[in-house]
């Protein structure tokens, strides 16, 4: 559900297992015809030649009709009022695999609990789908591994089973909650990352942010009932230094945007796509408030976001939280 560069990728990588059927919905009737047609998408996967078995539709009806899995890879703040428009159309045994890694603002809840809110779904019909996941370089099918987290183990080994292919690589685990933040907190480090890079600061620095970036972390996801594990696996460290370093990452680019001068109101005007972390920033502070855990890295984040602090101030504060030393 969703034909933006993730969701159609998704897609693809579900239709290069044969032992799957799959459909995907577009919003736009162009992009489906595109798809049907030319086995394309053009506007989000430039140079992707799509598996001719996708087939692709805008009549919610149709794509859910007998659906036995749903992935949804809408945008986080879009998820709510998605889920009451498609209503019915959701069977009601499918298992709902969310491949969104966002915040709702209003309310500071992940994903799978929007889902769990919008739908009365039970937690064991419930997934995420987590890792270093960017778009075109897995529909270019370079070899990639994600995880599917569950709180039910069958759920969440259905959603591997179904999700994997030659160059796709689908672990589990039952850890939702450190899975889901993993892919919810690397976006705001790698703004910072981007933001640095934008200044022109050097390895040293990203390095030095990127590691204390993910103590932070981590220290929230424990926080709220995360393994720590998690957060040194895929949906952790493997998708923060996919995320951060790479200029494919949607969330790097606008960092580094910030990080040239653009504000945050340009920022969004020049992304053709939604950067999660730019939204995230405001909820994951007012949740590690809530649980007073410090994070000065998304503190500094939110204050170039709004104007506030120079982005060639960031460095300096990010990689320290007081004026003296610290233990690691």
């Amino acid at each position: 559900m969703g034909a933006g560069s993730w969701g159609t990728t998704f897609a693809k990588v579900l239709a290069d297992n044969p032992e799957n059927q799959v459909m995907l919905w577009a919003r736009r009737e162009d992009v489906a015809d595109e798809i049907n047609q030319e086995h394309r998408n053009g506007d989000y996967l430039p140079g992707i030649n799509l598996p001719k078995a996708l087939v692709a539709s805008t009549n919610v009806s149709e794509v859910l009709a007998d659906a036995k899995i749903v992935f949804l890879s809408v945008p986080s703040q879009t998820l709510r009022e998605n889920l009451a428009a498609w209503g019915d159309d959701l069977p009601a045994d499918a298992i709902i695999v969310s491949l969104m890694k966002g915040v709702e603002k209003e309310t500071g809840l992940r994903m799978s609990e929007v889902i769990a809110e919008a739908t009365n779904f039970s937690a064991d019909q419930i997934a995420v789908l987590s890792g270093p996941n960017l778009s075109l370089e897995i529909a270019s099918e370079n070899p990639t591994a994600s995880v599917a987290a569950s709180t039910n183990k069958d759920t969440a080994v259905t959603v591997a089973e179904a999700a994997k292919n030659s160059y796709f690589t689908t672990f589990t685990n039952r850890d939702v909650i450190g899975t889901e933040f993993g892919g919810i907190l690397k976006n705001l480090i790698a703004v910072a990352i981007g933001i640095v890079d934008g200044v022109g600061y050097g390895e040293n620095t990203k390095a030095s942010i990127m590691t204390r970036g993910l103590a932070e972390i981590s220290r929230f996801a424990v926080a709220y009932g995360a393994k720590a594990n998690t957060m040194v696996g895929l949906a952790g460290l493997g998708d923060l230094i996919a995320t951060a370093e790479s200029p494919l990452s949607r969330n790097h680019k606008a960092g580094e945007m910030l990080g040239k001068g653009y504000s945050l109101r340009e920022v969004k005007k020049r992304m053709s796509q939604t950067a999660e972390g730019l939204s995230s920033v405001a909820p994951v502070l007012a949740l590690a408030a809530a649980k007073g855990v410090s994070m000065p890295i998304v503190e500094q984040v939110q204050a170039v976001l709004e104007g506030t602090m120079n982005p060639r101030d960031i460095a300096p504060h990010l990689t320290t939280e007081t004026d003296g030393p610290l233990g690691e």
